[in-house]
């Protein structure tokens, strides 16, 4: 159509609905995700990205459209092929479309939209399973039939299209049936037909049913699938079927025909006698619509209109018709049957009025401002009408003599439905006329002719070209938290230049998510109000924005910031960031050293969050530092004594009144290692026979310890440091089993020293030393050998391995029995000295004469002097003097007996075991051998703590015993016997030859 033309009819506003194939098309699966894309319509259609707005009008719920890009997206609501209107009655084979219509507004240029149309192809997928009509299908096939002879089976349907439909059938039979029955599939009209075949000869008397199991399937991708039971019944002999005289019939109906109208009549014959000629005619599984709009009569095969026939609806209707005979055992046949309803015009033109683009319609109402350019679109309108040909043919007419006129909206409308803008045809004016009812007529081409008309009515507003002003632009109060709902914070007010309504304000808060619920304002006055208490804990400023908009059209704002300080109160507690504290700290740690650190927080504001801490309660152990939240020790731990202290926290604000928290605070101690290892088992001095014949692996002795540490630093790891030459013997480091490691020789029979060192796993670590004594030998028939043999090695260095040297105990014996004797002589002599130097000082103190008042000299060995009126005399009765009394003869030997292990010869230097209690943790033994020394002389006193202390030596050994037992025992026992005496030595006066001598 030529431009001048369409200019013409645009004038006298007549417009003739041409026919035009759509051009843009879009195919989709149908049940997509939602937001999926379909298509662009910037990217694919060449048409604007931006400065334009892209508006979905037709095509909702299913499809929504980005206002951007005009990209086609899927919604929530799934496209179900089988459930779209347009598509549930479409023929198999025909494509399934939606509609869609996207109009299309310049932002910048305000020009009128544009509308684009376009359809979806909507894809089937494979979402429907074929069925049977019944779960159990029965088909009956009289006995007499000859073989080849087919049988109908009842259709499966699919509501899915013809790829995913009905694609096959299979047949599964039993033994006894696999070789009377078979299945064919046929193709018929685009279906498959499936036929039951008979392969053999059926005797009713020997079975008269037989059941079968038929599978339908659809040519998806998975592929779906149902079954059903086939059940075949065997029948009396019957000798022909019916025939139909046609094998389709084809018809046509007129829409809206009344019921009882004949529409056509199916024949056929049976050239049997009697009943079994008889026939009688039924609509085959007739489903709807066929059963709801048709049916026929059993006898005469005519089939009538039943419902009302509405081609708008449905257009065309294909079924089966079967003819039954009437024998005993009935044999039938089908034939396909094809109506078509053709149309009347029964369907009037139908108008509809909506808005396009930016323009909204609200109850049958436009408005448009009176300074819109000229072509301003103000309404879409639609005209369609629901029948076809010529009775679909409309012509449309804006009647009466308004601006308006009527523009093609696209180039791709269809015949019986064509879409228009509604636009101006001349500047309007407000205060000329400010609205208009605008009428359009639609008249369809049919015999009679049918008409519809809609209206519109059409506002023109003033033009409103001044925003409302707030001065300032910036209001700032200061408000103080835990106010009264509804009390005011302060008022804002603007002005606006225009007059009238566009003149009178409303004001409202911007929406804001934070500030929710918080503030309102009157609309009328400008009043902000606070709606709920404020928390400056929670926030302590607000910034919102408040807006004035005129009653104009298009309304027009104008905004303020409001913001608003919120003072604080004091009404929170200080706030300890954790319920309870724990530390862990190491013992010995010097005093004021920092111990942990709490944090405590008052949400509160200057002096109300100033915060005071102390502890309570205050034992002395512990201080606090301000500020920092730092707690001191003001002791040195000791993890021994006290493994961990509790105590709290207080925290007190600076506000009016002041508010407090507290908290519990523990402190571990954790250890440090600061405690040797103290062995417990065995002692020093005592000993373990082992005998020769003992295999590797026995079980020597065990050396147990004990740590006052914890953790590693209490774990004891046992090692032999010395005394195994030989590597005679094992001991296991963590256990402290010593075991025989090999098989013992004869060099190896006597005293085995095992130096065996304890240490923890500290770092640094810390060890104890213990001296293990293994006595190899059958048996002990000498006790004190073996003793004398324990007690030299006690005094002999830990670097010399004393390992079962045969010559050991007897050199050990023989010098032992010359010390002895040695040291005899020397008491003697000594004891000699001693005497004659008393009696010396006693002469010469005679000599000198009687002094009065002064003490005499006593000797510590000497008998005292009885009282003076006693004069000396002894065996005078009466109480005598105390005296000491002189060692005799068999308490000298007791005495050197006991003393003789500790008194034979080591290399020429004896020495005087004695048995004292060591400290457990000394690390070095060595420190306490003595060298050689000549033989000392010895008095004996009885309870002198201070003689005892000079010749106490501290060990790293524990507590030295001496022995009891017999010959046959195998280890030592500790005594302690000589723990009421202590020893005191002389000054030797005489050398080492001398003594022999």
């Amino acid at each position: 159509m030529e431009p001048n033309v369409r200019q013409v009819l645009f004038w006298v506003l007549v417009l003739h609905c041409g026919s035009a194939e759509g051009s843009i098309l879009y195919r989709v699966q149908e049940e997509q995700p939602p937001n999926t894309l379909i298509g662009s319509l910037a990217a694919d259609q060449g048409l604007p990205d931006s400065g334009h707005l892209y508006k979905l009008e037709v095509g909702a719920p299913y499809l929504r459209v980005d206002g951007k890009t005009g990209d086609i997206f899927t919604t929530e609501i799934p496209i179900d092929r089988e459930t779209l209107r347009d598509c549930r009655t479409l023929v198999k084979g025909k494509p399934c479309y939606l509609e869609f219509e996207v109009s299309v507004t310049d932002l910048i240029q305000n020009q009128s939209p544009r509308l684009i149309e376009g359809r979806i192809e909507v894809q089937d997928i494979n979402d429907n399973t074929p069925q049977f009509p019944s779960s159990v299908l029965t088909i009956s096939v009289p006995e007499n039939t000859i073989m080849g002879a087919l049988f109908s089976i009842p259709l499966a349907t699919d509501r899915d299209s013809e790829r995913n439909g009905v694609a096959d059938y299979a047949l599964t039979a039993g033994p006894d049936a696999a070789t009377l029955f078979g299945l064919q599939v046929a193709d018929d009209r685009g279906g498959k037909l499936p036929q039951l075949i008979v392969l053999g000869n059926l005797d009713r008397e020997l079975k008269d049913s037989y059941d079968l199991t038929i599978k339908a399937m659809d040519g998806g991708n998975p592929q779906r699938y149902s079954s059903a039971l086939l059940r075949v019944v065997v029948t009396d002999a019957n000798d022909n079927s019916p025939k139909f005289e046609r094998s389709t019939y084809e018809a046509e109906v007129s829409e809206n025909s009344p019921p009882g109208h004949s529409v056509l009549q199916v024949k056929a014959n049976d050239s049997d006698m009697g009943s079994n000629g008889e026939i009688e005619y039924t609509l085959h599984q007739a489903v709807d619509p066929v059963s709801t709009l048709l049916r026929i009569d059993r006898s005469t095969g005519i089939i009538y209109v039943k419902g009302s026939l509405d081609r708008e609806e449905i257009s065309s209707l294909s079924f089966y018709v079967v003819a039954r005979d009437k024998g005993p055992q009935p044999k039938s046949s089908k034939t396909f049957v094809t109506i078509e309803v053709t149309d009347q015009n029964d369907n009037a033109p139908v108008v509809e009025i909506r808005g396009i683009g930016l323009v909204t319609h609200s109850e049958g109402v436009a408005n448009i401002s009176e300074d819109m350019p000229v072509g301003t679109a103000v309404a879409l309108v639609q005209v369609s009408d629901k029948d076809e040909g010529e009775n679909a043919m409309v012509t449309c007419v804006v009647a009466g003599d308004v601006p308006f006129q009527l523009r093609p909206a696209s180039d791709s409308s269809i015949d019986s439905k064509r879409k228009y803008f509604l636009q101006t045809t001349t500047p309007l004016d407000y205060e000329r006329i400010r609205d208009y009812r605008v009428e359009i007529v639609a008249v369809d081409s049919g015999n009679p002719a049918l008409s519809s008309q809609n209206s519109l009515k059409v506002q023109v507003t003033d033009v409103n070209d001044n925003s409302p002003i707030f001065s300032p632009t910036l209001f700032e109060v200061d408000f103080a938290e835990e106010n009264q709902p509804g009390e005011k914070v302060l008022d804002v007010i603007a002005s606006d230049a225009d007059s009238g309504t566009n003149a009178e304000l409303l004001y409202s808060i911007v929406a804001d998510s934070s500030i929710k619920g918080l503030f309102e304002i009157d609309p009328n006055t400008g009043t902000v109000r606070a709606r709920s208490p404020l928390d400056r804990e929670h926030k302590e400023r607000y910034e919102i924005r408040v807006t004035a908009a005129d009653k104009g059209s298009p309304v027009h704002k104008g905004t303020a910031t409001v913001v608003i300080n919120v003072l604080d109160r004091n009404d929170n507690d200080p706030k300890f960031m954790l319920s309870g504290y724990s530390f862990s700290v190491l013992e010995n740690m010097p005093p004021l050293s920092p111990v942990g650190m709490v944090t405590v927080l008052d949400v509160d504001k200057g002096e109300n969050a100033l915060i005071d801490l102390s502890v309570e309660p205050d034992g002395g152990k512990f201080v606090v530092q301000n500020g920092t939240g730092t707690i001191l020790s003001s002791i040195s731990f000791d993890r021994e004594k006290e493994s961990s202290y509790t105590f709290r926290l207080k925290a007190v604000d600076g506000g009016e009144p002041p508010r407090s928290s507290y908290v519990a605070v523990t402190i571990n101690v954790l250890d440090e290692n600061d405690n040797n290892p103290v062995v417990t088992k065995p002692s020093n001095s005592s000993f373990r026979r082992l005998s020769p014949l003992a295999s590797p692996d026995s079980h020597v002795e065990i050396v147990e310890a004990e740590d006052l540490d914890s953790g590693p630093n209490a774990e004891l790891v046992f090692s032999i440091s010395g005394g195994n030459p030989y590597q005679l013997f094992r001991i296991s480091p963590s256990s402290g089993e010593i075991t025989l490691a090999k098989e013992m020789t004869r060099k190896h029979g006597g005293l085995h020293r095992l130096v065996v060192r304890v240490s923890d796993r500290g770092k640094p670590a810390r060890h104890a030393t213990a001296l293990v004594h293994i006595y190899v030998n059958d048996t002990i028939s000498n006790v004190s050998l073996v003793e004398a043999l324990v007690g030299h090695s006690l005094y002999t260095p830990l670097e010399r391995d004393i390992a079962g040297d045969p010559d050991y105990g007897f050199a050990a014996q023989r010098s032992n029995i010359l010390f002895g004797s040695l040291a005899g002589v020397a008491g003697v002599v000594m004891l000699i000295l001693v005497v004659v130097f008393i009696r010396h000082r006693i002469q010469r103190e005679t000599k000198s004469g009687y002094q009065a008042g002064k003490k005499e000299t006593k000797d510590l060995y000497a008998p005292k002097q009885a009282p003076k009126n006693a004069k000396g005399k002894r065996g005078r009765k009466g109480k005598p003097q105390k005296s000491p009394k002189p060692l005799g003869e068999d308490e000298e030997v007791s005495l050197q007996k006991s003393l003789k292990f500790n008194l034979d010869g080591v290399n020429d230097s004896p020495r005087i075991h004695l048995p004292l209690t060591y400290s457990p943790g000394s690390p070095d033994i060595g420190r306490h051998y003595r060298s050689n020394s000549p033989l000392p002389s010895i008095q004996l006193q009885a309870q002198s703590p201070s003689a005892s202390q000079k010749h106490q030596a501290v060990q790293d050994l524990p507590a030295a015993n001496t022995f009891v037992g017999t010959g046959g025992d195998d280890n030592s026992t500790g005594s302690d016997q000589y723990s009421d005496y202590s020893y005191k030595t002389s000054q030797m006066k005489y050398s080492n030859k001398q003594v022999r001598t």
